[in-house]
C-alpha cells in the first residue's frame, strides 16, 4: 500500500503555470500507473493524464499541448505541469496510483488550483 500527498496548488492568473507534486510514501510509485484527475464544483472526476510504469503519457484532448505529466522514481513523486492555464482549469486536482500487481487503486487528498484574474 502507497500513501499519496498532492502539492503545489494555488492561485494563478490566466496564462500562468503551476506544478503540481504527487509525493508516495509506504511504497514504491514505480510500478504503478499513476494518473492526474480532476473534480469542479458540480461535476464529476475527470482524468487530466496518465503515466505508466514505463515512462508512457496519455493526456485528454483538453490537456494536450498544454499539460505535462512526468515521474521520478528516485524522489518517488509524480508531477503534472501546468501551462497556459484557463478559468475552466479550476478544479480540485487529485493524484492517483494504481498497483498493477494488487489491482488496487490509492488516492491523495487533493489539492486546489484556482484560475482567475
Amino acid at each position: 500500500q502507497v500513501q499519496l500527498v498532492e502539492s503545489g496548488g494555488g492561485l494563478v492568473q490566466p496564462g500562468g503555470s503551476l506544478r503540481l507534486s504527487c509525493a508516495a510514501s509506504g511504497s514504491s510509485l514505480s510500478a504503478y500507473l499513476v494518473g492526474w484527475y480532476r473534480q469542479a464544483p458540480g461535476r464529476q472526476r475527470e482524468l487530466v493524464a496518465s503515466v505508466t510504469p514505463e515512462g508512457v503519457t496519455d493526456y485528454l484532448e483538453f490537456a494536450k499541448g498544454r499539460f505535462t505529466i512526468s515521474r521520478d522514481n528516485a524522489k518517488n513523486a509524480v508531477y503534472l505541469q501546468m501551462n497556459s492555464l484557463r478559468p475552466e482549469d479550476t478544479a480540485m486536482y487529485y493524484c492517483n496510483g494504481y498497483d498493477l500487481i494488487q489491482t488496487r487503486n490509492y488516492w491523495g487528498q487533493g489539492t486546489q488550483v484556482t484560475v482567475s484574474s
